[in-house]
């Protein structure tokens, strides 16, 4: 169903590109801007990823570079049943992370150094663990390429109020259009990350053996965002559903713009998953000791 679901969605973000098309030029634009659609998936496919690390200057990593971070994400990796994904870095003292990729053999998951500064061992690794469930939920690929047609959709539509076409007559259908048309592409945007949140949180949350840990990982991570502006975010703000906390200002109501539930939600979720676990404790009196970024390291899993 989730399938199914996804694929309407997409299908709605490419119809858009035929309504902005047919606005501009009628019918010949609206053919026009479904082939624009139609190479956008296309290029999407191949490149969203590259796309997405490159807007927000990550590099890659290696053992050699940074041993504690590549070694956990083999960890989890083996344990998710996953391929070994390429590991990215962005220096940003936002904590934040989000993975990318057409597929598990050519994944790629990013962090950033403030969530490494801000988080202990095992909060680092239940964050990789939840964007290990979007690789292994092949969630990166569509949310990659929803982010592409987004950002595509936004740049059609403020061509067509720049240049006009069979609207020029009419600036205030344009207008209308140059905001409508970006505002429903990230709608669709929205229910398509939103809905998989839920599910990577909870499998994330067995790959690392303890949902207090990614509970824990998202107060903290939604705090730092709330102090520190992301900037390469907010140039790119299609690429906002990639990351596991919403890294725009502001984002963090659980409503119609928000491109991801609320965190106080998905704590309780986690919360409740770890009693149905027979752990039993809250993620604030359970929050994990400051790991090889921070200290001392907690038992468990990965002590």
């Amino acid at each position: 169903m989730n399938v199914v679901k996804t694929a309407l969605l997409l299908a709605a973000l490419t119809a858009l590109f035929g309504v902005v098309g047919y606005w501009i030029g009628g019918s010949g634009g609206m053919l026009i801007a479904l082939g624009l659609a139609a190479a956008t998936n296309l290029y999407a496919w191949w490149n969203s990823d590259r796309l997405a690390l490159k807007a927000h200057r990550a590099r890659e990593v290696d053992a050699r570079t940074a041993p504690e971070l590549v070694g956990l994400v083999e960890e989890l990796a083996r344990r998710a049943g996953l391929p070994m994904p390429r590991v990215y870095l962005i220096d940003n003292p936002q904590p934040n992370a989000f993975a990318t990729g057409r597929n598990p053999a050519n994944a790629a998951v990013a962090a950033t150094t403030g969530l490494l500064r801000v988080l202990s061992r095992e909060e680092v690794a239940a964050v990789m663990a939840h964007e290990l469930a979007h690789v292994k939920n092949r969630d990166t690929l569509i949310m990659t390429v929803s982010a592409t047609l987004a950002g595509a959709l936004a740049t059609l539509a403020q061509f067509g109020f720049i240049f006009g076409g069979r609207e020029r007559q009419n600036p205030l259908a344009l207008l209308a259009m140059m905001i409508l048309a970006p505002l429903g592409a990230m709608i669709v945007q929205m229910a398509i990350s939103r809905a998989r949140e839920y599910d990577a949180d909870r499998i994330g949350a067995e790959i690392c053996g303890n949902p207090l840990w990614l509970a824990s990982a998202l107060e903290k991570i939604a705090g730092g965002v709330s102090r520190t502006v992301n900037q390469d975010a907010e140039n790119h703000p299609a690429t906002a559903p990639l990351f596991i906390v919403n890294p725009l200002k502001g984002g963090a109501i659980d409503g119609l713009f928000s491109t991801h539930p609320a965190t106080a939600n998905r704590v309780a979720a986690l919360v409740a998953m770890a009693r149905e676990s027979g752990m039993g404790a809250p993620a604030a009196s359970a929050a994990p000791a400051p790991g090889p970024w921070g200290g001392r390291r907690s038992r468990g899993p990965w002590g």
